[in-house]
């Protein structure tokens, strides 16, 4: 039975540079990934531009060339797959990490083709693969869309986006200029502070001219076939003609598989309890790497300041082996 010295969960960016550290090591590593390299960066609209800039996204050093003040999506692919090409890291693609469970002082990791055993475990799965649901009626229905990709199939419809936050601007802004007719449906009463500088402005604007239409402190209640209904601030009801609902309301980790995994939970947002210091979890020789550590907190972390995860979590397994 070989027992690797460090199984990885995700092959994003930090999964990639834990990695690239793991081999710097000469320890024995695996990474298990359920779609492909940087999955979740595949998944992003096709067009998205980073907050960061292209030196801020690099890992192990290797420089990230861009021509453009703000890396895009294919860029990120190319520089991320590009390293994991150029290191041969060893990943397994298209395998789902099922349950991990210790037995004494080793892991055991079942997946979908198998099950493989570590004497560290380190957790970097990201957020995007489950959305944050509405729950409300209507929400299954085929015209509901929780991930955005590219704006040609919303030409000439009755397109309606929840939310404020990046990923709902950039869906408004780009169906409408592409010719639909964009409603936004928002909890708050402003756009959120979060989005890029440089897109606020022109959001704003539209929907100052009226060229997006923006309902804030308002609340989505129903979907139907072809209309949504919603609340306003005055706690009115209106229901109005719509062909697609674009619900950019965000997305979250795993927590079913963090708790499965004994990792304990904390507080409203379901924060991972980890020694800030050294990634590791309350289990014992169990790491979490990147934004998975946020909880529900999505924005606390992201790829500009966890590349340092990797280090922290190799320094730290290092030294237990030498005091060993």
């Amino acid at each position: 039975m070989e027992i690797l010295d460090i199984l990885i969960i995700g092959a994003g960016p930090i999964g990639l540079n834990c990695a690239i550290e793991a081999q710097k090591n000469n320890l024995s590593y695996l990474i298990i990934e359920k779609g492909t390299i940087v999955n979740s960066l595949y998944h992003y609209p096709l067009y998205m531009r980073f907050f960061s800039t292209a030196e801020k996204l690099e890992i192990d050093g290797t420089p990230f060339i861009s021509p453009a003040p703000k890396p895009g999506r294919q860029e990120a692919l190319e520089y991320y797959q590009g390293i994991a090409r150029q290191k041969d890291l060893n990943i397994h693609l298209y395998e789902k990490v099922v349950k991990v469970f210790k037995i004494d002082d080793v892991f055991e990791i079942e997946t979908t083709k198998g099950n493989y055993f570590a004497k560290n475990v380190v957790i970097a799965t990201g957020f995007y693969d489950i959305p944050n649901l509405m729950n409300i009626p209507g929400e299954n229905l085929p015209k509901v869309k929780h991930y955005y990709t590219e704006p040609y199939p919303y030409a000439r419809q009755k397109v309606v986006v929840i939310g404020s936050s990046n990923s709902a601007v950039d869906a408004a802004l780009e169906t409408y200029r592409k010719g639909a007719e964009v409603t936004m449906i928002i909890r708050h009463s402003e756009i959120s502070k979060s989005v890029k500088y440089w897109v606020k402005p022109d959001i704003e604007n539209r929907i100052s001219e009226g060229s997006i239409t923006a309902h804030f402190n308002a609340e989505i209640l129903e979907v139907k076939e072809q209309s949504v209904i919603f609340k306003d601030y005055d706690h009115q009801i209106h229901e109005i003609e719509n062909d697609f609902v674009l619900a950019m309301t965000g997305y979250l980790p795993d927590f079913e598989f963090l708790r499965n995994s004994g990792i304990e939970l904390n507080g409203d947002c379901l924060n991972p309890q980890y020694n800030m210091e050294t990634m590791e979890t309350n289990i014992s020789n169990l790491y979490l790497a990147g934004v998975v550590c946020g909880g529900k907190d999505t924005h606390l972390w992201f790829i500009e300041n966890s590349r340092a995860h990797a280090e922290m979590i190799l320094n730290n397994i290092i030294s237990k082996l030498e005091n060993r």
